[in-house]
């Protein structure tokens, strides 16, 4: 009789004894399972509903990702283990949780520094870097618009304007980047009409089109939105007072399927977008953030970035 417990007195081979040596020495052999990918989340209940999508968690689960909520009132420390924090909550109380987490767990992603986000929540230095980057390659140029940060009282608007030289119709931003409305002044009766702290922006003809670029570490997409049409002469001597706009691009504003000038649906060119992308990247420390792009109308070549936003919609 040989001994093993695969072979009987007769030489036979017994099924049930072979089916458990090889299925120890499979256990042995297998690697060991791979560790779900734990994301844990900081959002605002509506940003939570917008952003974790049925179809999201779906394709995350069978990628190996688990998207666990985080509860911002309690240490970090407490929850977990996390191999990536994704946020989106500002306040002194949640940057100081994160920071106790980063010191304690460096091995941890966070996307992204909330220091580094804090520079897109104002719209004064938002454009900075782009304005520094001045890029200006075969592809095209980047610029942002002439700009003029307010807070002073209304009234004397009309003069601060005049002296920073800058030209009717104006887009009034407010100064924190948490609200997606704008306005447009074409007079400058109207500009006394306008509650600071605001930033003013130059208007540029854009064929009422803008780019909505999503950068997502190094990849890139592209999308269409409606914006606010042209501008002409007429409009300006013919329109007075403000004119308020909520809801500027936003998502159900799309214009990818439109029928559009060939002109104006072009998108940037992709070398253009990486270059830029690339730059923004290093100079903001970001790694979750869109921008949102404009081509002056009846050129090819010269864009304007006129805002950008954190972890967009």
């Amino acid at each position: 009789m040989v001994s093993g417990g695969c072979v009987g007195a007769e030489g036979e081979v017994d099924p049930e004894a072979a089916a458990a040596v090889a299925a120890e020495r499979d256990v042995a052999l297998a690697p060991a399972p791979a560790r779900e990918l734990v994301v844990g989340y900081a959002l605002t209940s509506k940003k939570a509903k917008s952003f974790l999508q049925p179809k999201l968690r779906g394709l995350a689960r069978k990628k190996g990702i688990l998207f666990v909520a985080i509860d911002h009132k309690r240490p970090l420390s407490d929850q977990g283990p996390f191999d990536i924090v994704l946020h989106k909550l500002t306040g002194k109380g949640w940057q100081q949780l994160l920071e106790e987490y980063k010191e304690t767990h460096p091995e941890v992603t966070v996307l992204d520094p909330p220091g580094a986000i804090a520079h897109l929540l104002d719209r004064q230095s938002m454009l900075q870097e782009v304005s520094e980057l001045d890029l200006t390659d075969r592809y095209g140029k980047v610029r942002v618009p002439k700009q003029l940060f307010v807070n002073t009282d209304p009234l004397s608007i009309p003069a601060a304007v005049t002296r920073a030289g800058l030209s009717l119709p104006l887009v009034a931003k407010p100064l924190v980047a948490k609200s997606h409305e704008l306005s447009l002044a074409y007079d400058p009766t109207s500009l006394t009409k306008l509650e600071p702290p605001l930033v003013l922006q130059e208007f540029v003809n854009h064929g009422g089109v803008m780019f909505k670029v999503y950068i997502v570490g190094d990849a890139i997409r592209v999308v269409r939105r409606f914006s606010l049409p042209n501008v002409d002469e007429g409009d300006i001597s013919n329109n007075a007072g403000v004119f308020r706009f909520p809801r500027v691009s936003c998502a159900a504003a799309s214009a990818d399927d439109a029928d559009l000038d060939p002109c104006v649906a072009e998108l940037p060119p992709r070398p253009l977008l990486e270059i830029l992308a690339r730059e923004l990247r290093r100079r903001l420390g970001l790694r979750l953030f869109n921008i949102d792009m404009i081509r002056q109308h009846g050129t090819r070549d010269r864009f304007y970035v006129i805002d950008m936003n954190y972890f967009p919609e």
